[in-house]
């Protein structure tokens, strides 16, 4: 078993050349030690679907404590899909400059196989990795396969979603049929490859499919927080209390049964003793409505409609007249918890305007203070949380930068600059009306001032930002 001090990995110059093409270590005077990683990810968790960020009705006893012991980041975003923004999470660049635009439906696509991942920096740093749950990075050609991008372990689905319940998963290139919730398949085979690999630096991600539809079905133990409780949901013209209040019950429960999976991880880390030594990232891959805005789902939402159309479940299909491509916050914003004992400060926030791009060069920076002479011709659009988590006071961005290029359901092409203050979306679609939001006196998002006299100077000078952003990242649509 590993016993070493954090301070020691932090400093740690390394003694080792690491085999299989991996770095090479800076120096020959002392033995390198590398955290692990448990990186947990769901699939259309809201940030205001967490206890920790203030709210009383779920039930996510984990994820709070996590955030009481390490760090809460209150301005984190992310492309408003799935598959552009964990695109965005593991390369440390934009949806347009690793061959993504929209989530993957049917297409031959996928992610960028030049564009180097995490997952493959991490295992030529001498880390064993694993994937357990969602990849949705391309799954119809070989060299998309999470094998073939850095993950030793691959257990999941390579498409979009699986049955919540006796799912035919992928293991290691091999279909097979489970019996059991997913989620509860997933955690078994995540706490086997923990302790089969204690002793030795690990990354494992764990990337749940929950609570995305359908949220049901979900144990039983995690719908009980929620038998006869009344909750607070939002008022939508034409659909009924009752409606909504199933619907976020399920919700709900599908975010409490990764909350139990995840304390069981977390309780692992405990029982094997390296806790201590093991970083712990708790994310959403995008932000979700559930009647804001009268809307369902993200930034491809629908809009609920109480009648007519063609309806699978609260699912509208089929016309683009009732999707509203948007990224309001609450489709941008995700949760981001991340502890790092002796390193973090506990019960600590974060208020920066955070990019999921963000990560990549995080982990990245720690590979280097661990000693892995990693290479420096490693292009990234995000900037390193190292400093940040350390508590250390740094210039950050004072505005961040989104895309996102929608092709199924609808046709839309947004680009977005957020300041703490205000938010413009250009929409470059025919046809699109752009949006320009003061959050300060509007944080709902609720009154488009775009074309108002009384903020030209705003829209101006934000509009002139968002269009340089375009030119440096070579958008494609960049006027």
């Amino acid at each position: 078993m590993r016993k070493w001090r954090r301070r020691e990995w932090l400093k740690a110059l390394g003694g080792t050349i690491l085999t299989g093409g991996a770095y090479k270590v800076r120096s020959t005077q002392q033995k390198r030690h590398l955290p692990n990683l448990l990186f947990v990810l769901t699939d259309d968790q809201a940030k205001w679907a967490v206890g920790a960020y203030g709210n009383p009705d779920i039930f996510t006893p984990n994820m709070d404590k996590l955030a009481s012991e390490g760090m809460r980041f209150n301005f984190a975003m992310t492309c408003p899909v799935c598959s552009p923004s964990r695109g965005m999470i593991l390369s440390g660049l934009y949806p347009h400059q690793i061959g993504l635009d929209d989530y993957i439906a049917d297409e031959d696509e996928g992610i960028d196989p030049k564009v180097p991942l995490l997952s493959e920096i991490l295992k030529r740093a001498g880390y064993i990795t694993a994937l357990f749950g969602k990849w949705h990075l391309g799954h119809k050609r070989p060299e998309y396969h999470p094998n073939r991008r850095g993950f030793d372990v691959f257990v999941g689905a390579l498409g979009g979603g699986f049955a919540n319940k006796d799912p035919k998963l992928e293991v290691n290139g091999k279909v097979q049929q489970f019996s059991g919730f997913a989620i509860e398949v997933l955690t078994e085979h995540a706490l086997q490859f923990m302790r089969q690999n204690r002793d030795r630096p690990f990354a494992l991600f764990f990337h749940t499919r929950e609570p995305h539809m359908p949220y049901l079905p979900v144990p039983e133990e995690a719908m009980k927080p929620y038998e006869g409780k009344k909750l607070k949901v939002p008022k939508v013209e034409g659909v009924t209390e009752e409606r909504m209040q199933e619907e976020y019950r399920a919700y709900y429960s599908a975010i409490t049964a990764v909350d139990i999976a995840l304390g069981k991880l977390l309780d692992e880390l405990e029982a094997l003793g390296i806790a201590d030594d093991t970083i712990v990232v708790f994310m959403g891959d995008n932000g979700y409505m559930i009647g804001q805005h009268g809307l369902e789902t993200k930034g491809n939402a629908w809009r609920i409609v109480p009648q007519g159309g063609t309806v699978i479940g609260t699912r509208i299909l089929g016309d683009p007249k009732l999707r509203r491509p948007n990224m309001f916050d609450l489709s941008i914003m995700v949760p981001l918890i991340i502890r790092w004992r002796g390193v973090i400060p506990e019960n600590s926030v974060c208020d920066e305007l955070v990019i999921s791009t963000d990560l990549m060069p995080t982990f990245v920076d720690i590979l280097r203070e661990c000693g892995c002479d990693v290479p420096s011709n490693f292009r990234f659009e995000g900037q390193s949380l190292l400093p940040i988590l350390k508590g250390e006071k740094v210039p950050w961005r004072d505005a961040a930068f989104l895309l996102y290029d929608m092709h199924h359901g609808a046709v839309a092409h947004m680009r977005m600059v957020r300041t703490k203050e205000w938010k413009l979306v250009l929409h470059l679609e025919e046809g699109g009306k752009h949006e320009l939001y003061d959050l300060r006196n509007d944080p709902e998002e609720e009154r488009n001032l775009y074309g108002d006299p009384s903020v030209k100077a705003v829209q101006e000078e934000l509009t002139e930002r968002l269009k340089a952003w375009q030119r440096e990242v070579k958008d494609p649509l960049a006027g």
